[in-house]
């Protein structure tokens, strides 16, 4: 692969780590990110009451080298739950927002996480960075994302492409589908954000009616992205499909990927990270495949230390085709919560019915359910069509799901039921289509 542009987050990184000029070397950056990660923890136990207390007997002095961090006490989910308070290392009156997180079908208490003004700036700055990658002054930019209240995702975007001489075009979550397309229409639309599953949908929708629509770039965040959705974007549109890595922990930034689309180049000069075990904790090396650890470099008011995602992935060996110093990650291939254990036919996750599903000719979307309360686990799939289903959707559909190795064997051992519902799409999506799950009764 050559001729490809470096990606523009390395001028970003380089200005943010003081480099001279837009380039810099993988040494340069690990010496500020292990000066960063020092600053974080000492800053963290002198002023955090969580941290004073995970953090007794440890100090930044500790650490030598970057591999040193993984002497150091993970944080998870849970703790955000119990202690979110606690996290904070400055006084609620400097925190400027807080967002709330479902406790995925928990009784639990929900996440809550602190950002300051300065927290928030940084994620403007990220997202002005990484939409260089695929627009410029001229384009139009569709916002498919959540952006009513200050300081939400779209908010944040919408700010950042008026910066770069962007015109953003704030729409919301895609709820009728008819009305995001007239939109796309009306503004012309040369690039869109949104979430991979209602984009999609966008897409399909506009085939079934021979709309011809300008998009020559899409970025898809905030949801797994199925390589069936990459691929049937750029067949349906012509267009390039970027993708976003983030989460709201980290304040939405993450990673993004380049021109080569060879993995997320990382949002390093805010953040650490690091590949480790699922179960041990362990850390692995690049290009082996295990849960995604963050530590956040640049956060003042709510900083996390070894933040276990849930995140399955990778780092990628070698250096991009693009020729940026960054480390990459591979695509999420799912979370450690999210397996559906079939017994000795093994698992399957949401991705593996992603790639499966969505490869069936007309589907908009669909929504599964897992009911593990017979003798054979019951897999409940509600689809919904571009065109009226028949008997053959139905039976399009079984053998999509028999195309993932787990279902195909559990079938064939009698220990698991598919029961299909089909229906043509009337134009409108559930709000669940925004960020998807099986839904599990047990």
């Amino acid at each position: 692969m050559t001729g490809i542009t470096r990606t523009r987050l390395d001028a970003w990184a380089a200005r943010k780590i003081g480099a001279c000029g837009a380039n810099f070397s993988r040494a340069e950056l690990d010496r500020y990110q292990l000066a960063r990660l020092r600053e974080t923890i000492g800053w963290a136990r002198k002023n955090s009451p969580f941290y004073r207390d995970l953090l007794a007997g440890r100090a930044e002095t500790d650490l030598a080298s970057l591999a040193d961090l993984s002497r150091f006490p993970f944080t998870a989910a849970d703790d955000l739950r119990r202690h979110g308070l606690r996290f904070l290392c400055v006084s609620q009156s400097d925190v400027s927002r807080v967002v709330t997180l479902d406790s995925s079908g928990t009784t639990g208490p929900a996440k809550r996480l602190y950002f300051t003004a300065a927290d928030q700036e940084a994620t403007i700055d990220f997202f002005q960075a990484g939409m260089t990658n695929l627009a410029e002054p001229g384009d139009k930019v569709l916002i498919l994302l959540p952006g009513e209240r200050p300081g939400g995702v779209g908010d944040l975007l919408k700010i950042a492409l008026e910066r770069s001489g962007v015109k953003p075009v704030p729409h919301g979550v895609v709820a009728d589908i008819p009305a995001a397309l007239a939109a796309m229409a009306r503004e012309q639309a040369t690039c869109l954000v949104g979430v991979p599953a209602q984009v999609l949908a966008l897409a399909r929708w506009a085939e079934s009616a021979g709309m011809s629509l300008p998009v020559k770039s899409v970025l898809l965040s905030t949801d797994h992205v199925p390589r069936i959705i990459i691929r049937e974007l750029k067949r349906i549109w012509g267009c390039d499909v970027f993708e976003h890595y983030g989460m709201t922990e980290l304040g939405l930034g993450g990673g993004t990927d380049c021109a080569a689309h060879a993995g997320y180049h990382l949002h390093e000069a805010d953040f650490h990270f690091e590949i480790v075990d699922p179960l041990t904790g362990d850390p692995r090396p690049a290009g082996e495949t295990g849960e995604v650890v963050v530590t956040t470099l640049a956060r003042r008011g709510m900083p996390l230390i070894r933040y276990r995602t849930g995140d399955i992935s990778r780092l990628l060996s070698g250096p991009c085709p693009c020729g940026s110093a960054l480390r990459r990650l591979a695509p999420v291939t799912g979370r450690q919560d999210g397996l559906i254990a079939l017994g000795e036919q093994g698992f399957f996750t949401l991705a593996d019915l992603d790639e499966a599903l969505y490869a069936v000719p007309g589907l908009i979307g669909f929504t599964a359910a897992v009911d593990n309360r017979r003798r054979a686990t019951r897999l409940a799939i509600a689809a919904s069509l571009a065109a009226a289903p028949g008997r053959e959707h139905e039976r399009e559909l079984i053998a999509a799901l028999e195309t993932v190795p787990a279902i195909r064997a559990a079938r064939q051992a009698g220990s698991l039921e598919l029961t299909i519902a089909a229906e043509r799409c009337r134009g409108g999506l559930e709000p669940s289509a925004a960020k998807r799950a099986i839904m599990e009764l047990s």
